[in-house]
């Protein structure tokens, strides 16, 4: 050959590497979203009858001109960052169609370095908050690895069968409701994940990938939070209609007498703000609080305006009686709920049958108790009743020595019987009627009174 045959078979080689590294990516894009089989010993054919085929199916899901020919704006679909969840088949070995409560709990396993920690766990919570505010949905923050869904930033292979790809391409994806990992999400720590217009927006992502965590699968509405592809600029109201109804329909399945979420006011509540508001029990839950008062239930996230509210059993199926006392031990993650019996609860999760409260080292002669603290610098939780309260060493799973003392002798000002008792932020808060006595511990002295009902914005 000469100079400019030389030339010509050079730039033709060229052009046929790119080719062909171009076809096998494209390949293995229909692969692992449209189900597109692997031939004998890794061949396929570009013009075969299964490869057009899986091309037509992707087309026809972004609404593009189903032609089975890669066209330009087939390629500039299949080039796109998108979720690593198949838009045809969802993670089936794992898959379940929905979590059998309704209060989830989350966990936040290894950190990007490419935001701050208090960023990532602010708009991971936020991004929650997205499916909360529309269905009936309560998320709660565990800080174990037993939660429903964990949350990390990991990169290519990272233990699941479904590696990452490097920066672009992929950037999370998330297994539907289930055991073992079942609504676990990972994030692609090689994407620059920021909260602002540039690079990738956690936030926007995260939302998208906890629609997966909870059971919803890729929507072909370009509209809608669960479309495939990622794009930066988004409403201010991240869900679509058929979001919010996809997600209802959901969890709303078998329950006739679900009670829909409200951001409840004095103008659009005033039962909820009567000022003789009382409750039966109180007591925080991972970063909520939840109020009970006969069967029913309110639950408040902390440092949010919003209130989830219904009857006990929608929450927690296996409990149809009122709850007269609660704790929560955030060692163990756990909730303690008391009538009469206590049933163990993690996240909404009712562990095993309810127990005697002869557990706790209580005399036969208790029956029931009015009122339950866990105070965490001390490994202690206290339980009320009447006048008289007990001390329970929760790392040695005993009753303090010396017990029961009376309460007015060792809570001065508190002279009268608690009905809820809750601990935050270094204080014992008593709910007495519809007062609440804001108690320092450490001084032994009430430092504050406030409405019961305040607690819930009013």
């Amino acid at each position: 050959l000469d100079d400019d045959g030389e030339e010509r078979q050079e730039k033709n080689q060229t052009r046929s590497g790119c080719f062909i590294v171009l076809w096998k990516a494209n390949c293995e894009y229909l692969q692992q979203y449209y189900n597109l089989e692997k031939e004998p010993f890794g061949r396929m054919k570009r013009s075969g009858p299964a490869f057009t085929s899986k091309v037509k199916d992707m087309q026809i899901f972004f609404g593009l001109n189903a032609t089975g020919v890669l066209d330009s704006d087939t390629l500039e679909v299949m080039g796109s960052p998108r979720c690593g969840v198949p838009d045809v088949e969802e993670y089936s070995h794992i898959q379940g169609t929905r979590w059998n409560k309704n209060v989830i709990t989350y966990s936040i396993g290894r950190y990007t370095r490419d935001l701050p920690r208090s960023t990532v766990d602010s708009l991971v919570e936020s991004a929650f908050s997205v499916w909360a505010r529309a269905s009936s949905l309560t998320f709660v923050r565990s800080h174990t690895r037993n939660a429903d869904i964990m949350v990390e930033f990991v990169t290519y292979e990272h233990g699941d069968l479904y590696p990452f790809d490097g920066p672009g391409g992929t950037l999370a994806h998330a297994f539907g409701p289930g055991l073992g990992a079942g609504g676990d999400t990972h994030f692609d720590d090689n994407e620059h994940w920021t909260a602002g217009e540039t690079g990738f927006n956690l936030f926007v992502v995260a939302a998208h990938e906890f629609g997966h965590a909870l059971g919803l699968k890729h929507s072909r509405n370009p509209d809608s939070l669960m479309y495939p592809t990622y794009r930066s600029s988004r409403p201010a109201n991240l869900l679509s209609r058929e979001d919010a109804a996809n997600i209802n329909a959901l969890y709303t399945r078998g329950r006739p007498n679900h009670l829909p979420r409200y951001n409840w006011s004095s103008q659009n509540n005033p039962w909820i703000c009567a000022p003789d508001l009382t409750f039966d029990a109180v007591s925080t839950l991972g970063d909520a609080t939840f109020f009970f008062r006969e069967r029913y239930l309110w639950i408040k996230h902390n440092e949010q305006y919003d209130i989830k509210e219904g009857p006990i059993s929608n929450f927690m199926p296996k409990i149809e009686t009122r709850i007269d006392a609660a704790f929560w031990v955030p060692r163990r993650s756990t909730a303690y709920l008391i009538h009469a019996m206590f049933w163990t609860v993690k996240g909404s999760l009712v562990k095993g049958k309810p127990r005697a409260l002869s557990h706790f080292g209580f005399p036969v002669w208790v029956q029931d108790v009015d009122a339950a603290v866990h105070i965490v610098k001390t490994g202690r939780t206290l339980f009320f009743m009447h006048d008289i309260y007990w001390s329970y060493n929760e790392n040695r799973r005993v009753m303090d020595f010396g017990f029961p003392k009376y309460i007015s002798e060792d809570f001065p000002g508190v002279n009268t019987t608690i009905n809820a008792a809750v601990h935050k932020e270094g204080f014992i808060y008593f709910f007495v009627g519809p007062q609440v006595y804001k108690y320092d511990y450490s001084q032994k002295l009430v430092v504050g009174v406030e409405k019961a009902n305040s607690w819930l914005g009013c």
